[in-house]
């Protein structure tokens, strides 16, 4: 695996290498030894899946806080998405900038999240599938979430969404204490 460094602090683009012949190829998509060669998390709890039927879905932009902060390694099994993470730490050089990068099941690019990040993405064809593992099992009551659209971040979407759960569009404008920015502070 190739690990590509991002301009948000301890964000990956993980590249597989994929070895082929007349068959076909394999790749690795995940190696504990490789991860923790790069000083990134190697336990995963949890594997998630995710279907968007429409192009133009947006699911974000999602994270949780301690002690159920969680890292994400995000990868398109079908069709293509633009995948977008936050820098919600505090003391990071790069807390409040944000970086993207297009996921595809041609590309086979994987997103290296960080705890104390929020991630979404927004699909760039129909039928686009995703699957992540996290490191933490979901826990409704350290769920935290930014507004696609929040002015604090800027983010540079490509498209209008098209389907976004209410949930999603409904969270409020970024308040340090609301959205839990102290907490995410001991995670850099």
């Amino acid at each position: 695996m190739k690990f590509h460094k991002t301009p948000v602090e301890t964000a990956r683009l993980i590249e597989p290498e994929p070895r082929g012949d007349s068959r076909g190829f394999f790749a690795r998509i995940y190696c504990g030894d490789e991860f923790a060669a790069e000083g990134l998390e190697t336990d995963f709890v949890q594997v998630n899946n995710s279907l968007s039927a429409q192009a133009g879905t947006l699911r974000g932009m999602h994270y949780q806080l301690p002690p159920a902060a969680e890292v994400k390694l995000v990868r398109c099994i079908r069709g293509s998405l633009w995948d977008c993470i936050v820098d919600l730490r505090p003391n990071s050089p790069t807390s409040g900038k944000w970086f993207a990068a297009e996921l595809s099941a041609e590309n086979r690019l994987m997103m290296y999240v960080p705890r104390g990040f929020a991630h979404g993405f927004i699909t760039l064809t129909e039928d686009t599938e995703v699957i992540y593992m996290v490191s933490a099992a979901y826990a409704p009551q350290s769920e935290r979430g930014l507004r696609w659209n929040d002015p604090a971040f800027g983010i540079e979407w490509p498209r209008q969404p098209m389907e976004i759960s209410e949930k999603d569009a409904s969270w409020p404008d970024f308040d340090p204490a609301f959205h839990g920015a102290e907490h995410l502070r001991v995670l850099v």
